[in-house]
């Protein structure tokens, strides 16, 4: 496998592992390599949208051990995203001891240490109960797969364009945008399309309600740097993101200071460094913001900055065994 150049698709691995939720009770782990489901046409997943996702990583350290990172931390989200679609809430051990049997079977398409790719695990829910009506479904089908990825910058982290989009919303207040499932995804494949045809990379995302406060960016979430602080979006409708939540805690042992709060675009000029965050790219710092509606450029530095640098730097550095775990993020695996 030519691991420098690896993209972020999918490519076929030996294994996954699925489990079942049907008469009230949860089977066990069937380890598999089939890739294809067999499903009802008539499926809730298929007709309402019944479906919820994670994703995580895992990597070869400068040491030769894998290591997963903040596993627990998507299996708690995951629960979360079931529990809000009414579907049966798989345990923190069962999501957990899936993705470290995935890690283990697949162990020869872990990218070696060096390279900047990683092996990515998706664990994903489908609500599998066939009928018409819109009702919470009692069958459910968790399956946990995984794929070799490459490093989202190859030849470097660099900054990145992003537009504004006043026109659409990504999720509503008190809808499903703090949880992980496939209809906030499906509901930015229009405002991303246009933005990349204009020439930028991602999506700005403001409130829903009154289009006043940044959101997020397309699937990742924002945070900005000025005066000492990292600051980040508090909104309702913001997935938690654990790579922002780790960034976080990152920034206080920096000595920043940490403020989730509305950040109105207004804003935004005021920023010496700002960025989006998530578990692809760990940071995207932004060189450049476009208002679709407005015309209005905001302009950053065209180099990463010092503080994005550090932040980012500091969270490779603990996933790749290059720094001590204070906080206990990674499980050693292999």
């Amino acid at each position: 496998m030519d691991w420098n150049n690896l993209g972020f698709e999918y490519c076929k691995t030996d294994f996954n592992v699925r489990f079942s939720y049907v008469d009230g009770k949860w089977s066990e782990m069937q380890v598999t390599d089939d890739e294809y489901i067999q499903m009802h046409m008539s499926a809730s997943c298929l007709h309402y949208g019944v479906e919820l996702f994670e994703g995580l990583k895992a990597f070869r350290g400068v040491d030769g051990k894998v290591r997963l990172f903040r596993v627990e931390e998507n299996a708690r989200r995951m629960q979360s995203s079931a529990a809000r679609l009414c579907l049966p809430v798989p345990s923190e051990e069962m999501i957990v001891n899936a993705c470290i049997e995935v890690v283990k079977r697949n162990e020869r398409f872990i990218p070696p240490y060096g390279t900047g790719a990683s092996l990515y695990l998706r664990p994903v829910m489908f609500g599998t109960t066939a009928g018409l009506g819109v009702k919470p479904s009692k069958d459910a089908l968790l399956i946990v797969y995984c794929s070799p990825v490459g490093a989202y910058f190859k030849s470097g982290i660099k900054p990145i364009l992003v537009a504004i989009d006043r026109e659409q919303d990504r999720a509503a207040p008190r809808g499903t945008g703090d949880v992980k499932v496939g209809g906030n995804y499906a509901a930015s494949l229009m405002s991303g399309e246009k933005a990349h045809h204009l020439g930028y990379s991602n999506v700005m995302y403001l409130d829903a309600a009154e289009h006043k406060y940044i959101e997020e960016c397309g699937a990742a979430n924002f945070f900005g740097i000025k005066e000492g602080k990292y600051i980040t979006p508090k909104s309702p409708s913001v997935l938690p993101s654990i790579t922002n939540k780790s960034l976080r805690q990152l920034a206080m042992d920096m000595g920043l200071t940490v403020e989730e709060r509305h950040i109105p675009v207004e804003e935004l000029p005021t920023f010496d460094e700002c960025g989006a965050c998530g578990t692809a790219a760990v940071i995207s710092p932004i060189g450049k913001i476009f208002d679709m509606q407005t015309n209005e450029v905001y302009e950053y530095s065209q180099e990463v900055g010092p503080i994005s640098m550090q932040l980012y730097t500091r969270l490779q550095d603990i996933q790749y065994g290059r720094a001590e775990d204070t906080h206990g993020w990674c499980t050693i695996v292999l």
